[in-house]
């Protein structure tokens, strides 16, 4: 592969080979085999690429297109194309449920005006709201990110809130 750049630019940041490899969430001897010269796969160095705050490209140390392996060459327009789909499918999933609560909502305010249910019934709007963001981070966070984590892992999951 082409020379690396991994070593410098990890130094710079003052950081030991245990640090990137935390940060990046690769093994540390992942990182000590790329910067020893051994070729890493793409998604461990977008990985690393992504700790340490730099496009792929700029972890060899030429950057001419003409020279970078061809996986490496478009690795950001993919990258970027990955985290788009990623991104549009959690907004998705938040539309899904806020469109879902909002159709919850004005049913039971119309089964409460018509007195077909009981005016406590107000309770499952609230239920829906609160019950339902609880439920629905439990399965982002369990089944959809780690789901999404697979199908583009050129991406990266939205910090938790």
């Amino acid at each position: 592969m082409n020379d690396m750049r991994i070593t410098e630019l990890r130094r710079l940041r003052g950081w030991t080979q245990e640090r990137l490899a935390e940060e990046s969430g690769v093994a540390a001897r992942t990182v000590q085999r790329i910067e020893g010269g051994n070729d890493g796969s793409l998604e461990s160095l977008s990985a690393i690429a992504r700790a340490l705050g730099v496009p792929v490209r700029d972890l060899f140390a030429e950057t001419d297109a003409a020279v970078l392996q061809p996986e490496v060459r478009g690795h950001d327009e993919r990258a970027a194309v990955e985290q788009e789909r990623r991104d549009a499918f959690r907004r998705a999933w938040r539309y899904l449920f806020s469109g879902t609560g909002v159709g919850v909502s004005i049913l039971t305010v119309v089964l409460i005006s018509a007195h077909v249910w009981p005016g406590v019934a107000v309770l499952v709007v609230g239920a829906y709201w609160a019950g339902g963001a609880l439920v629905g981070r439990f399965v982002m966070s369990t089944v959809i990110e780690p789901w999404l984590d697979r199908r583009y892992p050129l991406s990266r999951a939205w910090p938790s809130a």
